[in-house]
């Protein structure tokens, strides 16, 4: 990861602001002034540059005020943590609705499959879209849509209903999680990315724990229909949000502001009118949006971050939809106990969250202050030395708790080391996919959340009957040897990930 002579000596005769104030894949991020001629705008410490540097219109996001920009923030969290929190409510309610049905528990676990597919499938079409019409219209429309189906999974009176109710949810309440990167990234600087992604992706991580710990509560002394009318209560708070707080965040840097303003009438704006009006996405064709999650995939760096992170989730999901079929009859628990249980979890996310606040900063500012101020994407990935042992300790000592009757503190115990470890990866992941490819950010985060749902698609399948075949000490403990192998991915992108990146070339869209 270091530097030649040359390309040191190469980074430093970049004097113009053009060459300094983007991502270039030779020369990757200036971060510092030091440079004779370059007349840069830089941060509040006098030293570090603002990237992408900002315009003197007060319509770009980048100039918004820090409470406007992290209430649209909150308010794109809040909505990313829609999806899995639906998702993860049926994994406790699906024993009273097998009963109800006269079903299996594991034939109602289906329905969670189809659920968690159509959450990774729909973030691709979320980001597609947003680039021929807008972000602010993709978020609405998805909403207005995700609200009566979330009420239709409540009502919901037959399995086949609920199943059908549960795929349209997943693939419209995904919107701000398939394509929140695409709000962080207009609204914030290089310097300030990791920390807000830490916050997003902090909502996304603790949403499949919340769902069921609130669930376990709730079906303790109310029909299993209570669950899922909170989550549509939660939609509908996120849609009036958006329709009252969010404005488009998309700015095109290329234009005059005044000629093709984002945000216009606010009705307008909100279906999207405003912005095919104004032709603000201007030259993109329909088609353009097609291909673009496809370009972004076709880059090797994205393609094997994708693949790693799939063979890195999928656990969780696995886990989290099928923990309660483990642990009713080992440890005679009930809907409770199940969601006191679900605690774990939620404190493990958290002080991932609180460490990941401190550690992605800390490794990028470490390695700016020994390379001169330059800065490459593939230091992200350095997170994951630190992150790794935990999930593989964790997924081996849940093996043997499961099997071997370990107290459920033991459990609980190994359950957290896992979550922990799975938060710091999930920013590091995603903050490289944005550092590597910033203009393809909605596109980035879609396919890595792609490959996180796609991984829990597939396990939740199978993971109940693999584990009752073989036993959980050789499942899981064959989770954490695919884990462990997959790491070598990341040893990888740190080896060849600049010249893969370089020799692939950039996205090259018309527009951010």
């Amino acid at each position: 990861m270091s530097e030649s002579p040359d390309e040191k000596g190469h980074i430093a005769r970049i004097q113009t602001e053009d060459q300094l104030h983007e991502f270039s894949e030779r020369e990757g991020y200036i971060t510092e002034v030091g440079v004779e001629g370059a007349d840069l705008k830089v941060a509040r410490d006098g030293h570090t540059v603002l990237i992408p540097q900002p315009s003197d219109s007060p319509q770009d996001p980048l100039n918004w005020s820090s409470f406007k920009k992290h209430l649209v923030l909150l308010i794109i969290s809040l909505t990313a943590f829609l999806p899995d929190y639906g998702s993860a409510t049926g994994a406790v309610t699906l024993i009273p609705q097998a009963e109800e049905w006269h079903m299996t528990p594991d034939e109602v676990n289906h329905s969670q499959s189809g659920n968690v597919f159509m959450l990774g499938a729909g973030g691709v079409f979320v980001v597609g879209l947003s680039a021929y019409f807008g972000r602010l219209p993709l978020l609405f429309w998805f909403l207005i849509v995700a609200f009566p189906t979330a009420c239709w999974c409540a009502g919901a009176a037959t399995f086949e209903s609920f199943m059908a109710a549960r795929i349209l949810n997943g693939f419209f309440s995904t919107v701000a999680q398939g394509g929140g990167l695409m709000f962080i990234n207009d609204m914030f600087f290089f310097h300030e990315r990791a920390r807000k992604i830490n916050i997003w992706a902090g909502f996304i991580i603790l949403s499949p724990y919340l769902g069921p710990l609130f669930s376990a509560f709730i079906i303790t002394t109310q029909k299993w229909i209570w669950p899922f009318w909170l989550l549509a209560c939660l939609t509908g708070l996120c849609l009036i949000l958006t329709i009252l707080f969010v404005p488009e965040t998309y700015f095109n840097r290329r234009v005059d502001p005044s000629q093709k303003p984002a945000n216009g009438n606010r009705i307008l704006t909100l279906i999207g009118v405003h912005q095919r009006r104004v032709d603000l996405l201007a030259p993109n064709t329909l088609l353009d949006t097609v291909l673009r999650p496809t370009k972004v995939l076709l880059k090797p760096t994205v393609f094997l971050s994708c693949v790693y992170y799939l063979l890195t989730f999928a656990w969780v999901v696995g886990i989290n939809t099928t923990l309660s079929i483990f642990v009713t009859p080992l440890y005679g628990f009930g809907p409770l106990q199940i969601g006191y249980f679900y605690f774990t979890p939620i404190v493990a996310a958290l002080i991932g969250e609180v460490v990941g606040h401190w550690l992605h900063d800390t490794i990028a500012r470490t390695y700016i202050r020994r390379h001169s101020g330059h800065f490459e994407p593939e230091v992200r990935l350095y997170a994951t030395f630190f992150s790794t042992p935990f999930m593989v300790a964790g997924l081996v000592l849940l093996g043997y708790c499961l099997e071997d009757a370990y107290h459920y503190m033991v459990t609980s115990l190994a359950w957290g080391l896992y979550v922990f470890g799975i938060m710091i990866t999930t920013v590091a992941v995603t903050a490289y996919n944005l550092d590597a490819y910033p203009e393809g950010s909605g596109e980035v985060a879609a396919w890595i959340n792609m490959a996180r749902t796609l991984g829990g698609f597939i396990i939740s399948y199978f993971q109940v009957r693999w584990a009752t075949s073989t036993g959980t000490i050789s499942s899981f403990g064959t989770q954490a040897g695919v884990l462990a192998a997959a790491w070598l991915i990341v040893l990888v992108l740190l080896k060849w990930g600049k010249a893969m990146r370089i020799k692939s070339g950039g996205l090259h869209f018309k527009t951010a």
